[in-house]
C-alpha cells in the first residue's frame, strides 16, 4: 500500500503515532460509537495500542485503515480502508475489508462514500483483488446508504455476537472467477 494517495477532496495516508490525539477525539465519542457494539475509548493508551495494530497490519498484510484527511485544509476527519480480515465472521475468513470511521462533525458531507469509493478503486485497480467485503449493524443506515451509494451489493443478515448486521460485497468487474 502507499504511504499516501487522494480523491478529488481527500487525502489518505498511513496513521501515524501522531495521530493519537485526533483519534482519540474520534474514538472517544460515544455518538460515533453507537453502532460499533458503544465502547469508546477510554485513554490514550488504547489509542496507542490500536495505531500500532493497524501499523503492524501495514506491515504485514501490506494493507491498513488510513488516515483521512480534508486536501483544501490538512484537516484530519477520520480513517478509511481496506485491512485483510483473518478471522472468521458470517463464514467468511481472508476477505479484504472495507471500512471507514469519520468524526461526527463531518457526518453527511460526502466524505465516507468518496473514501469508500477511493478503496474499491484501489482494491481492484491497484491490488487486483476479486472482491471486497463490508458489514454494518443493520440499524445504521448511514452506513448502509454509504456502501451502497459506493456499489456493494446487499448479501444478507447475521447474527455478530448478538448483534443483527448486514453483509455486502462488491466484486471486481474485470475478475469472472469470484465464488
Amino acid at each position: 500500500m502507499p504511504e499516501t494517495f487522494e480523491s478529488q477532496r481527500l487525502l489518505f495516508r498511513e496513521l501515524e503515532p501522531s495521530d493519537e490525539e485526533a483519534l482519540f477525539e474520534l474514538d472517544s465519542d460515544p455518538e460515533v460509537h453507537r453502532y460499533l457494539g458503544n465502547t469508546p475509548v477510554r485513554s490514550m493508551d488504547e489509542i496507542r495500542t490500536a495505531i500500532a495494530m493497524i501499523r503492524e497490519q501495514y506491515r504485514t498484510n501490506g494493507v491498513g485503515r488510513m488516515a483521512v484527511i480534508l486536501k483544501e485544509t490538512g484537516e484530519f476527519l477520520g480513517w478509511a480502508g481496506l485491512k485483510l480480515a483473518k478471522d472468521q465472521l458470517n463464514g467468511n475468513v481472508n476477505y479484504y475489508d472495507l471500512g471507514y470511521r469519520f468524526m461526527r462533525k463531518h457526518w453527511g458531507k460526502g466524505y465516507a462514500t468518496e473514501s469508500a469509493k477511493a478503496f474499491i478503486s484501489y482494491g481492484f485497480n491497484v491490488m487486483k483483488l476479486p472482491k471486497i467485503n463490508a458489514y454494518a449493524d443493520a440499524g445504521n443506515a448511514g452506513s448502509r446508504s454509504v456502501l451502497e451509494k459506493a456499489g456493494l451489493e446487499y448479501i444478507g443478515s447475521f447474527d455478530d455476537d448478538g448483534v443483527l448486521s448486514v453483509w455486502y460485497e462488491i466484486v471486481n468487474p474485470g475478475d469472472k472467477k469470484v465464488n
